[in-house]
């Protein structure tokens, strides 16, 4: 065996080779940070998003315990919401996106439904109104025309949908020929279609116009339960025209044009 001068023995060679520079403790190098999936949005943005305060004030609320996702309590900060995830803040329902509250005097001719490929709907009449992913809540027949309300806010959804204490819509109704008083006086007070009672808030002959055109109050959100009422009593339906929903009316909203509710609209309507 070769020995350097003075030296230790000679081994084999390892192939290593080590940079006098580098620490021996120098951490190692990480490894690429995994994507998030697809959708998912931190709980501080989510609520910050839904214009309730900013994100350092969501954290706050967060830490306070006074928001729960799918019914359990978060306190966690950098928390992750999935799509689909129920959000409350203080026990409402929130929502990533600001409400909007959209009111459109509809035109013929367009089908009431958020699906593509119906032709033309009223989602193309209100395409440019908000960002925020509105849709109209209850229904307007394609050939039926006036006021059709959007929003995103469930609340307010919820609150039309209830044949109880939902919102009343008024509907001018032509008819195919005069509607007799006593099936007016009967659809006033109310009738039953296969066991099922039929309501309506009112009904009455349109001042200075035949008998044939009739004002219609109901709080049901479509418009089949009218062509339902008056098929009971064989008169067929010519024309159907919302023109007040609440205390919301057509007023400066040309046939095909939309407005935002203003703030007291909108105060009003939540109080109906």
């Amino acid at each position: 065996m070769n020995r350097q001068r003075g030296g230790k023995p000679q081994g084999k060679s390892t192939g290593k080779r080590f940079n006098k520079n580098t620490p021996k403790d120098a951490p190692k190098q990480k490894a690429p940070a995994k994507k998030s999936n697809s959708g998912e949005i931190r709980l501080n943005k989510y609520i910050a998003n839904s214009g309730i305060c900013s994100r350092r004030e969501a954290d706050v609320h967060i830490a306070t315990g006074l928001v729960a996702v799918n019914g359990k309590v978060i306190v966690e900060m950098g928390y992750k919401v999935k799509p689909g995830d129920e959000v409350r803040y203080d026990g409402a329902r929130i929502n990533p996106e600001k409400k909007a509250y959209v009111l459109l005097n509809k035109p013929k001719g367009f089908a009431t439904t958020t699906s593509e490929g119906k032709g033309r709907t009223v989602m193309d009449l209100v395409a440019n109104a908000t960002s925020s992913r509105i849709k109209p809540i209850g229904r307007l027949g394609r050939n039926s025309k006036g006021l059709l309300l959007f929003t995103n806010d469930k609340d307010i959804e919820d609150k039309f949908k209830s044949s109880k204490t939902g919102v009343p819509r008024l509907f001018q109704i032509e008819l195919d020929k005069n509607l007799r008083l006593e099936d007016l006086k009967k659809i006033q007070n109310g009738f039953k279609i296969e066991g099922k009672l039929i309501t309506v808030e009112e009904i009455s002959y349109i001042d200075g116009a035949s008998k044939k055109e009739i004002g219609l109050k109901i709080k049901n959100t479509g418009n089949t339960i009218i062509r339902t009422i008056f098929e009971q009593f064989n008169y067929d339906i010519i024309s159907i025209d919302c023109v007040a929903i609440g205390h919301l009316t057509k007023k400066d909203i040309p046939r095909g044009h939309w407005k935002h509710l203003s703030n007291e609209e909108l105060t009003m309507l939540k109080m109906i």
